[in-house]
C-alpha cells in the first residue's frame, strides 16, 4: 500500500482528512465526529522526560515507605502498598491482590519505564527510530494506559482514612503524599498520546512505518 503522509485517518470514525499544518498549541479535530486528529506538541516532548523521571522518583518513594500509620489502643500498625497486596493475598483474596498489584504497581511502572527508554535519546539529540522494540513498546503503552489506576487507589485510601479516623488515630505516611504527587505527574505524562512520539521516530527513520493506534 502506498503511504500518503499528506493524509490522516481519524482514530474514532476512520474518516480521512488532509493533514493540517498547525500553529503553536493548535488542535485539529475530525469534521465528522469531533475527535482529536492532530495536536501541536511544541516543547511538550522536551518537558516529558523530566516529568517521567520525577514520576519514577515519586513511585519509588510511594512504594518504599508506609502509606499510613494507625494507632489503636496502644497498638501501632503500618504497611506499604506491596505489604497490603501480600496481606490481601494471605487473606484469600488473591484476585483482588493481583488487581491491586497490576493497576497500582506493574502497569504504571511499565508505562514510565517504556517512556524513559523512548525519551532518553532525545535528551542527547539522538532521534533513533531503529532502536529495538520501539513499535512493540508504543503499542504496549497504548494497551496498558487505561489500566493504570493510581488515582483510583489514592481516592480509595482517602475514603478509608476518613472512616478510620473515627475509630483510631491515623497518621498519613510519606508514601501517601508521594502517591498524591505521583497521581498528578502521571496524569500529565499519560495524557501525552504515544502516536505523536511514534510520528517523530518515523520521520527520523524516513520509512513511513505503521501508525500506532
Amino acid at each position: 500500500m502506498q503511504e500518503r503522509p499528506d493524509l490522516i485517518v481519524c482514530e474514532e470514525c476512520d474518516a480521512i482528512h488532509r493533514r493540517p499544518v498547525l500553529a503553536h498549541a493548535e488542535v485539529a479535530r475530525c469534521l465528522r465526529c469531533g475527535a482529536e486528529l492532530e495536536r501541536d506538541t511544541g516543547s511538550r516532548l522536551e518537558r516529558l522526560l523530566p516529568l517521567t523521571v520525577a514520576s519514577l522518583i515519586m513511585f519509588v518513594i510511594a512504594n518504599s515507605f508506609p502509606i499510613v500509620q494507625i494507632e489503636l489502643q496502644g497498638l501501632t500498625s503500618d504497611t506499604t502498598l506491596f505489604g497490603a497486596v501480600m496481606v490481601l493475598n494471605g487473606e484469600g483474596m488473591s484476585l483482588v491482590a493481583m488487581l491491586v498489584l497490576a493497576t497500582t504497581i506493574l502497569f504504571p511502572l511499565m508505562q514510565m519505564l517504556v517512556l524513559l527508554y523512548l525519551l532518553l535519546p532525545f535528551a542527547h539529540d539522538i532521534h533513533d527510530g531503529h532502536r529495538p522494540g520501539v513499535k512493540i513498546l508504543l503499542r504496549l503503552m497504548q494497551i496498558v494506559r487505561p489500566w493504570g489506576m493510581v488515582e483510583v487507589f489514592l481516592l480509595g485510601v482517602l475514603v478509608a482514612l476518613v472512616k478510620l479516623s473515627n475509630m483510631a488515630a491515623v497518621v498519613p505516611g510519606v508514601a501517601l503524599w508521594a502517591f498524591g504527587a505521583l497521581t498528578i505527574l502521571l496524569t500529565v505524562v499519560v495524557s501525552f498520546n504515544p502516536r505523536y512520539l511514534w510520528r517523530i521516530l518515523v520521520s527520523e527513520r524516513g520509512d513511513g512505518g505503521e501508525a500506532v493506534r
